[in-house]
């Protein structure tokens, strides 16, 4: 373990802490996570794959993770940030969060001022990094050195390096026959859509519309998941061909690709969404919605076929969309949370009554 382990940001700023996690060198994106709590579901989303992550909270690990609640098969991020690590003190606590980690070979560090790292993320942007966790001789001009050169995220399709390979089924029960994409999608959204009724079968990132419509569902769900949505071609060009076929929802890249394939234009935001906090307005009712969100990109410039639905009261993003004449809707957020409020979940009830109706 690595005592004056670092992180060395592509700009040259550097944070010392202590290898608490996997004892390996790694190069990734970093982001902040804004969460009070849920640690280990944030780990196992798969959207944060080829991302650092940075807790805002001071305390992490005192409730340990337990197999019930991760939400993937396995961790896809690249390292985690925190400044208090704890060991566990909880009756469902199966494994310290470390041990987690180091299990899936994930470097971590402790001892961050990860609020300081907040601020300075939020003034340069997010960055690329490199972690120096492993007992190596590493210099720091070394991993800036690693850090600048690293390909970065954008133009990049992770959805494809954390999809399923083969399709699934995930319930057998229920009245509405749902595929569901799995760019990166978490178990809390397959509970959600079987909750509301549906019978769920889960397909890769890369399966085509003609494959997706030969297994005749009432109905269509494009999940989450990492990176650039614009390099997620192939899912784009389904979209375009299951719209006006069969009524479709999408959720965080799901939004995006939706976007993407009617026309929208998509960009990179300075330092993204990323926690369980973020306030959003329901422009169909007023109502104001507390979201969990993870995101590095927006959609904008909506063409005059769809309609803006949500905004983010914070900096103004476009947080949903309807199409104005096929059955299509999309949310930016994560309306099955995990972490996070509940307050966004009557839209998979929203997406049964599309499904039902059209």
């Amino acid at each position: 373990m690595n005592p004056s382990a670092f992180i060395a940001l592509a700009d040259g700023k550097v944070f010392y802490g202590k290898s608490v996690g996997a004892a390996v060198d790694t190069l990734g994106e970093v982001v902040f996570n804004t969460g009070m709590t849920g640690y280990q579901e944030i780990i196992s989303d798969p959207s944060y794959a080829g991302q650092i992550v940075a807790l805002t909270t001071a305390e992490v690990g005192n409730y340990g993770c337990n197999p019930d609640d991760m939400e993937s098969r396995q961790l896809f991020l690249r390292g985690l940030l925190v400044q208090h690590l704890n060991p566990p003190s909880n009756f469902r606590a199966t494994q310290a969060l470390d041990e987690r980690l180091r299990a899936e070979q994930i470097p971590a560090l402790s001892g961050i001022d990860t609020r300081d790292l907040t601020l300075w993320l939020r003034s340069a942007g997010t960055m690329k990094a490199f972690i120096h966790g492993s007992d190596a001789v590493i210099s720091v001009k070394y991993a800036v050195k690693r850090a600048r050169e690293w390909a970065g995220l954008d133009g990049q399709d992770y959805a494809s390096q954390v999809s399923v390979t083969a399709p699934y089924q995930w319930n057998e029960t229920g009245d509405l026959k749902i595929v569901a994409y799995d760019f990166g999608i978490k178990f809390n959204i397959l509970r959600e859509l079987s909750a509301a009724g549906m019978q769920v079968t889960v397909v890769p990132a890369w399966t085509t519309a003609e494959e997706v419509l030969a297994l005749k569902p009432d109905g269509v769900f494009l999940s989450n998941g990492p990176a650039d949505p614009s390099a997620v071609i192939g899912a784009i060009a389904a979209v375009k061909k299951l719209s006006g076929k069969k009524p479709l929802m999408g959720i965080c890249l799901g939004h995006q690709l939706i976007g993407l394939a009617h026309g929208c234009q998509c960009r990179r935001l300075k330092f993204g969404h990323h926690g369980c906090n973020h306030p959003v307005k329901n422009e169909q009712t007023g109502r104001v919605e507390i979201t969990s969100q993870n995101h590095n990109y927006e959609i904008h410039a909506l063409p005059p076929t769809l309609e803006q639905t949500h905004v983010n009261l914070n900096d103004g993003t476009v947080e949903g969309l309807r199409h104005k004449t096929e059955p299509i809707f999309s949310v930016q957020y994560h309306p099955e949370a995990a972490p996070g409020p509940h307050d966004a979940r009557y839209l998979f009830r929203q997406f049964r009554e599309l499904v039902t109706s059209a």
